[in-house]
C-alpha cells in the first residue's frame, strides 16, 4: 500500500526565489491548459488529447516569447500540472455521469497566485534525490535543507513541495510499503461524541476537549486588529497576513496533533471500537 511522509523544508533565499517560479510556471501551465480545453469546448471543437496539449502549452510554448521563462523549471513539474488538470477532469467527469460515489465535483477552475496553498510534483523522472548529507536535491533548484523527524521506509516514488499560507515548505513523499497489521488486543470500546467532552468512552472514561483555538484567542485578535489597520496592497499588509497564518497554523498543528495521538491510542489499545451514530430528526 502507499502511504505519505510529509517533512518540512527549510530552503535558502535563493532556493525559495526558485521554488517561486516553479509555483508560477506550473501554475501557468495549469491554466492554459485548462483555458485551452474551455476554448476548444466552447468552439465545438474535439477535446484536445493528453498529448496534444502537452505539445501546444508546453513544447510550443517555450518557442514563444511569451513563454521562453517555462525552460527554466523541470519540465516534470510542469507536466505534472497536466496529469492534475487531467485528473480534475476525469473526476468531473465521472462525476456528472454517476460513476463516481460522493458529493457532486465541480469542473476545474483557473489557479490564482493567492491560493493559500502551492504546489508543484516530481516524480522519477525527475531524477529527485535524498543526498549523503540528508538534504533533498531538486531538479533547477538545488539541495534544499530537510528536517527529518523519521526515516523514510522505502525509496519515494514522488515528491510534492508544498508552500502553505503561512509560507512554511513542506516535502511529502509517496512510497510504497507492505502491511504491517498490529497486535490483536482483547478489549473493545465505544464512542460517544459531545459537546462538552471530545468525546465519552463505553468503560466511562471521559477525554476533554481541548481548547486550542480558544488559548489563542487573545493573540490572534491582536495580530487581526493590527492586520486590518494595515494600508492594502502595502509591504506591511503582508508581513501582518504573514503572522496571522502562522498564528493559525500553530492552532492547526496542535489539533492535528491532538486527533493523531488520541486516535492513534484507541486503535492500538481496541480491537473494534464503536462509534455511536444518532439520527437526525428537523
Amino acid at each position: 500500500m502507499q502511504l505519505r511522509y510529509a517533512y518540512r523544508l527549510y530552503p535558502t533565499p535563493a532556493q525559495s526565489i526558485a521554488l517561486a517560479r516553479a509555483f508560477g510556471c506550473a501554475r501557468v501551465v495549469f491554466n492554459d491548459a485548462l483555458r485551452a480545453r474551455r476554448d476548444t469546448h466552447t468552439a465545438g471543437l474535439p477535446y484536445l488529447s493528453d498529448g496534444e496539449l502537452s505539445k501546444l502549452i508546453i513544447t510550443e510554448a517555450k518557442k514563444t516569447p511569451e513563454r521562453a521563462w517555462l525552460g527554466e523549471v523541470s519540465a516534470v513539474a510542469l507536466q505534472q500540472a497536466l496529469a492534475d488538470l487531467n485528473t480534475a477532469y476525469r473526476n468531473f467527469f465521472t462525476s456528472v455521469t454517476g460513476k463516481r460515489k460522493g458529493p457532486k465535483v465541480a469542473s476545474p477552475r483557473f489557479r490564482s497566485k493567492k491560493d493559500n496553498r502551492q504546489a508543484i510534483r516530481f516524480t522519477r523522472n525527475a531524477k529527485f534525490a535524498v543526498t549523503p548529507g540528508g538534504k533533498l536535491c531538486l531538479p533547477k533548484i538545488g539541495d534544499v535543507a530537510v528536517r527529518w523527524s523519521r526515516q523514510l521506509p522505502s525509496e519515494p516514488s514522488n515528491v510534492t513541495v508544498i508552500k502553505d499560507a503561512s509560507g512554511r515548505y513542506f516535502a511529502s513523499f509517496v512510497v510504497q510499503v507492505g502491511e504491517q497489521p498490529l497486535p490483536p488486543a482483547d478489549a473493545e470500546s465505544g464512542i460517544d461524541l459531545g459537546l462538552s467532552h471530545f468525546a465519552i468512552l463505553s468503560d466511562g472514561r471521559k477525554i476533554s476537549s481541548p481548547r486550542f483555538l480558544r488559548r489563542a484567542e487573545k493573540r490572534l485578535k491582536r495580530l487581526q486588529r493590527a492586520l486590518a489597520r494595515k494600508q492594502p496592497g502595502s509591504r506591511n499588509r503582508v508581513k501582518a497576513r504573514l503572522t496571522v497564518a502562522r498564528q493559525h497554523a500553530k492552532v492547526t498543528d496542535a489539533r492535528r496533533q491532538f486527533h493523531h495521538r488520541l486516535s492513534t491510542e484507541l486503535i492500538r489499545d481496541n480491537q473494534a471500537i464503536y462509534v455511536e451514530n444518532l439520527p437526525f430528526w428537523d
